[in-house]
C-alpha cells in the first residue's frame, strides 16, 4: 500500500509539463476547446481513464489530432486541464454566491453558501465522479491553494458583514467552512451513494454549517461569561 502510494506519486507529471500550448482567444477556438472539454469527459465515462487517449477525444469532439495537439500536447495536460476547468467553475459559483449574500443575516448566509456548493458539484454527478477520479493523478498543490485563497478571502469578507452576529476571527470561520463544505460533499460523491443521501446531504449541510458559524459567532460572549465567574 505504501509502495503504491509513493509510486503513484513519484509519477506523477511536473505542472510545467501540464500547460496547455496556447489559450483559445476567438469564439471558435473557444468553442473548438468545449468540444474537446466535454468529450474528455463522455470518453472518461464511457471508456475509463486507462483506455482514454487523445485520438478517442479527438474522435468524439469532431476534431483532428492534430488540432487537439495544438492545445494540449499529451493525454496529461489534457486531463490536468477538465480538473482546472472543473475547480475554476466551482470557485466562480461560490464568487457570485458571496455576492447575491452580502449583507443577509447569519443562516442565510451559511444556508445560501451550502447550497451553492451543492449546486455546482452535483449540477452533473457522474461528471464529477470521474473528476474526482482523475484528480488523484497530479499535483493539486498550487491549484487548491489558489481556490482556497480567493475562497477564503471572499467568505471572511461576507461574515464581517453580517449585521446579526460578530465573529472574532472571520478568516478561521472562513476556512473551516470551505473545508466543512468540500470534505462532507466529496465523501458522499465518492462513495456509492443513493439518491436518499443526495437528499440527506441538501437537507443537513446547510444545517451544519448554520451550527457551526453560530456557534463560532457565540464565542467571545462565552468567553466574557466565563472570565466573569
Amino acid at each position: 500500500m505504501i509502495l503504491q502510494f509513493w509510486n503513484s506519486h513519484m509519477n506523477r507529471p511536473a505542472p510545467d509539463l501540464l500547460k496547455p500550448r496556447k489559450t483559445p482567444l476567438q469564439a471558435r477556438s473557444t468553442v473548438t476547446v468545449e468540444a474537446i472539454h466535454t468529450a474528455t469527459i463522455q470518453v472518461l465515462l464511457a471508456d475509463g481513464v486507462g483506455r482514454l487517449t487523445t485520438t478517442r477525444v479527438a474522435e468524439r469532439a469532431g476534431v483532428s489530432v492534430g488540432t487537439m495537439y495544438q492545445y494540449y500536447p499529451h493525454k496529461q495536460a489534457l486531463l490536468f486541464a477538465i480538473v482546472e476547468r472543473q475547480l475554476d467553475l466551482i470557485v466562480t459559483a461560490m464568487l457570485a454566491a458571496v455576492e447575491q449574500l452580502k449583507g443577509r443575516d447569519l443562516r442565510s448566509v451559511a444556508e445560501g453558501l451550502a447550497t451553492a456548493w451543492l449546486d455546482a458539484k452535483m449540477a452533473d454527478v457522474v461528471s464529477s465522479r470521474a473528476i474526482y477520479g482523475i484528480a488523484a493523478e497530479f499535483d493539486l498543490a498550487e491549484l487548491m491553494d489558489r481556490a482556497k485563497v480567493a475562497l477564503v478571502e471572499a467568505i471572511s469578507s461576507l461574515l464581517k458583514a453580517v449585521p446579526d452576529a460578530r465573529l472574532a476571527d472571520t478568516n478561521s470561520a472562513a476556512f473551516m467552512l470551505t473545508a466543512l463544505l468540500g470534505g462532507s460533499v466529496r465523501v458522499v460523491m465518492e462513495a456509492v451513494t443513493e439518491e436518499e443521501d443526495f437528499e440527506r446531504l441538501r437537507r443537513e449541510l446547510p444545517r451544519a454549517c448554520f451550527g457551526y458559524l453560530r456557534l463560532v459567532s457565540n464565542e467571545p460572549a462565552e468567553r466574557a461569561r466565563n472570565a466573569d465567574q
